[in-house]
């Protein structure tokens, strides 16, 4: 009997122990779980995400984020009331010749003109409708406010274009008339074709295996830009040339030497020997000329050369 009573007083007292073991390990794991408890998290609304960190969800992907795109920065804009800016114009200066002036001030302007063919009439110390236009031409082809007046902005790019006019050229009286004599022939012209220029006669002759076949009057450039003398050929031909440098029409023009050539010259039909070239050999004979620029092939030599025996510079 007291077996018995002893035996199941060790099961109670077992049976009490694991009680209280099972208590111990229930506690010891609660307290190991987060401390917020399921009825104290604020209810999530419908279609809320899960998680709202960077943590991956259970058994899903990582959250992806969006790549970040860096702003795009609007192109500047002016406001709609901003005006935009006005182009700004050139303003002219005051005026140095006007319509209505006379004198020799407007002769010298418009015997400058007539040089690099702008002003076609007869120069008369009269400011008129003529002037006014040629001098609107000149302004707007230079890029100068086009006034029809002259400034000193036009009046110092029409002095750099051109030189002082002679007095023929003030005058308006003809250049002299007849043809010059030539000088002896140089001996490199006497075979083959060859342009034969004589500064000492002032002449260019076309001669074809010796023989002569046309004889015009030539001017040259001044001694500060004079036209260079010896043995050349026809480098290229333009038949309607404008020159690059000094914006002057050079018709007919057969080039031998760099920017030289051979061309008709209006200003030198018009005034004769009172000016000079650039260094080119004019011709004022045009019917002359353009007989001579069909005649002229690109290879024909020209001979530049002093006939005169006693001439320094032969």
């Amino acid at each position: 009997m007291n077996t018995k009573l002893l035996v199941a007083r060790r099961i109670t007292l077992l049976t009490v122990v694991a009680a209280v073991c099972s208590v111990l390990a229930y506690g010891a794991g609660w307290a190991a779980r987060s401390t917020t408890l399921p009825w104290d998290e604020a209810p999530r609304p419908a279609g809320a995400p899960m998680d709202d960190g960077p943590a991956a969800m259970a058994g899903g992907e990582p959250a992806q984020k969006p790549a970040q795109q860096p702003a795009q920065q609007p192109e500047h804009q002016p406001a709609e009331d901003q005006p935009a800016e006005p182009e700004q114009l050139e303003v002219p200066g005051p005026a140095l010749l006007v319509p209505g002036a006379e004198g020799d001030r407007v002769r010298d302007l418009q015997a400058r003109l007539k040089q690099i063919d702008w002003f076609h009439a007869t120069v008369t110390g009269f400011y008129g409708d003529v002037t006014t236009e040629a001098v609107r031409g000149f302004q707007a082809k230079r890029g100068i406010a086009v006034t029809g007046e002259v400034d000193q902005r036009t009046l110092d790019r029409l002095h750099r274009m051109t030189r002082a006019p002679s007095r023929a050229e003030l005058t308006g009286q003809p250049p002299p008339s007849g043809a010059n004599r030539p000088g002896a022939l140089d001996s490199r012209c006497t075979t083959g074709r060859a342009l034969c220029v004589d500064k000492s006669s002032r002449t260019l002759r076309w001669v074809v295996d010796g023989e002569v076949r046309r004889t015009v009057d030539v001017r040259f450039g001044s001694s500060e830009l004079p036209t260079r003398e010896g043995a050349f050929s026809v480098q290229r031909k333009s038949r309607e040339h404008v020159s690059s440098l000094y914006h002057t029409p050079m018709p007919y023009a057969m080039f031998f030497s760099g920017g030289q050539a051979v061309h008709y010259s209006p200003d030198f039909a018009a005034t004769g020997y009172d000016g000079a070239s650039h260094g080119c050999v004019n011709v004022r004979d045009e019917e002359a000329v353009a007989w001579l620029y069909e005649q002229v092939q690109v290879g024909d030599r020209v001979i530049v050369y002093w006939s005169r025996e006693l001439s320094p510079r032969r």
